[in-house]
């Protein structure tokens, strides 16, 4: 079967396999674990003290809360990338054998932080290095211990690239040959070109 929560796909095997698991909890503390995983993926963190006190009742082992915990983030954040609506997410877990209570539960949080669980899906959606700065250098090589006489000039590049998730400056450094600096320049200013003409 092919679910909406999962992108038109089947669901995954270990989550169907968790379902059982969560059946295990009352439906009160599924909605209250699922309140922790959802603060979680807002970035909050996880309170573990409060999952295994919401979890201890069900007398879930560490790896059954643990397995729990993943299963319900990615139920939220897959139904939340796929814009999926209360109602089809609840029906989709019943499907799959979660109890209507426990579905009704988690649909219930789902549906209430949607909008902040897509705000947050966004931002962490396509991050990419952004350059900060570039130095370079050009050295003649006369000659080295293999090779009597070289006389080629060679490019040393360093590059200050932004980690879209740490947001410090890695030094990316490499050297190349004028020849293959050449088509890198070219490259770099046919893109310039290309972006110049999507902009405009």
């Amino acid at each position: 079967m092919r679910f909406r929560f999962c992108g038109d796909l089947d669901c995954p095997d270990w989550v169907l396999a968790e379902i059982s698991t969560l059946s295990k909890m009352t439906s009160v503390k599924m909605k209250l674990l699922c309140a922790q995983v959802i603060k979680d993926i807002l970035g909050s963190g996880l309170d573990y003290d409060k999952v295994y006190k919401l979890t201890s009742d069900a007398k879930f082992e560490m790896g059954d809360v643990k397995a729990s915990i993943a299963a319900l983030t990615f139920i939220l954040t897959s139904a939340g990338k796929y814009s999926v609506d209360g109602d089809t997410l609840s029906n989709e877990l019943q499907q799959l054998g979660l109890p209507k209570e426990h579905a009704t539960s988690l649909t219930k949080s789902y549906s209430d932080s949607l909008d902040k669980l897509q705000i947050r899906l966004q931002e962490q959606s396509l991050r990419l290095s952004s350059l900060e700065n570039v130095k370079w250098r050009v050295d003649y090589i006369l000659s080295s211990s293999e090779l009597k006489d070289i006389n080629e000039p060679c490019v040393q590049i360093r590059l200050e690239m932004k980690n879209p998730d740490t947001l410090s400056s890695e030094p990316v450094a490499f050297t190349v040959s004028a020849d293959k600096f050449r088509v890198l320049l070219n490259e770099l200013k046919q893109a310039d070109s290309m972006m110049d003409t999507l902009a405009s």
